[in-house]
């Protein structure tokens, strides 16, 4: 039985079915136990999260209290010149010139949005923070892909103009493939275009893909009807700005993979993120049983994070029992420096706690390298 786990820690005792949690802790205000008396038998192994539900209790009611909320005000797109700074979020929001935040709390609520684009960002830029350094994380497999990707993404100077002499061949939008897309999918569009202001030069398209990409937004997107000229009912919203394009699949990525609808992938221009996927938990791995040899074909750069440690290790023991002999390692496991600060609560049970992409890897499949053999004389 492994202690990280949570599910682990949910036997009740004498084979009873647990009961319904009523009892309110009167120091975080979060119903935890089923008694008073089973909250003071388990008062020290409670203390451990105490501060951290009081504190998720008090940004929830922070959302709903009506204030105005400045941190959501993101800015627009900068002067290349002025260099930005991925050491951690404090570095980051100052050198984009976002509004100063001071307040933790304000902090927490605006990094828990842009804890998605600024992820995928701190990963593919070029001044990333992981590195071949020591320490830095990056494998040798992961700075052939990422500088295949980053030569897409910081393009020179191609001298176009307005006139017939200045007219330059455009480059494809840069693709990033977002599957099992869940709450990412119905973001604000202000907080992706962050990550198109990371890269000014390129067009970005973001490809929502998974049954749950368009939960709770019918009433926004209606799902369209799937005719020979769209077959999947992809929702594209191709206007958001010059730079950006966003189309959502409400359905499975290897579906979509074996009709070839997004072939042929390009090392150069081509990404796969993976938000919480959940590739080890008992009651999602069956549904990437089959996505994930597709995703090695392709060779491109995946990118995975994960709620906490132990569901990140647990997705990487699952791929590496599943496919371990053709990948490649990209990126180490480790913890997200733009993981969200603002900590969460499992609504089924109230000792489990996360927060939105704690850690991040990355792996891709194994490239065999060519070697000649000569002919025997």
């Amino acid at each position: 039985m492994n202690p990280d786990d949570p599910e682990a820690r949910k036997s009740s005792e004498g084979g009873l079915a647990p009961a319904h949690v009523s009892f309110e802790c009167p120091d975080c205000g979060i119903p935890v136990s089923c008694s008073e008396d089973h909250w003071a038998d388990d008062y020290e192994s409670h203390l451990e999260i105490c501060d951290t539900l009081r504190e998720i209790n008090e940004d929830d009611h922070d959302l709903r209290s009506g204030r105005f909320f400045p941190e959501f005000d993101y800015p627009e797109m900068q002067m290349e010149e002025a260099m930005i700074n991925m050491t951690n979020w404090d570095t980051f929001l100052y050198t984009r010139e976002f509004r100063a935040i001071d307040d933790e709390r304000s902090l927490r609520q605006a990094t828990r949005l842009l804890t998605y684009p600024v992820t995928i960002g701190s990963v593919l830029h070029e001044l990333s923070p992981y590195s071949i350094k020591q320490n830095g994380r990056l494998t040798v497999e992961g700075l052939k892909s990422l500088s295949a990707l980053r030569y897409s993404l910081h393009p020179p100077r191609n001298g176009a103009g307005s006139g017939i002499k200045g007219l330059r061949p455009t480059p494809p939008p840069m693709r990033i493939f977002i599957l099992g897309a869940r709450a990412e999918s119905s973001l604000p569009r202000e907080v992706w275009i962050q990550l198109t202001h990371l890269f000014p030069r390129v067009a970005f398209h973001l490809v929502f893909i998974g049954p749950e990409s368009m939960a709770n937004r019918d009433a926004e997107f209606p799902l369209p009807e799937r005719t020979p000229s769209n077959p999947y009912g992809a929702i594209v919203e191709g206007r958001i700005t010059s730079s950006l394009k966003i189309s959502t699949f409400v359905e499975y990525y290897h579906t979509l993979h074996k009709a070839g609808h997004f072939y042929p992938y390009d090392p150069y221009f081509d990404c796969f993120m993976l938000f919480h996927p959940g590739l080890g938990h008992p009651a999602s791995s069956h549904e990437w049983q089959e996505t994930i040899p597709q995703l090695l074909e392709t060779k491109v750069p995946i990118l995975v994070t994960g709620y906490t440690q132990y569901d990140m290790e647990r997705d990487i023991e699952w791929v590496k029992k599943t496919v371990g002999g053709e990948m490649d390692m990209l990126m180490e496991p480790g913890e997200n420096r733009f993981r969200s600060l603002r900590w969460d609560l499992n609504d089924l049970d109230p000792q489990d706690i996360s927060c939105g992409n704690w850690g991040v890897w990355g792996f891709r499949g194994k490239r065999y390298e060519t070697t000649r053999k000569d002919a025997e004389e």
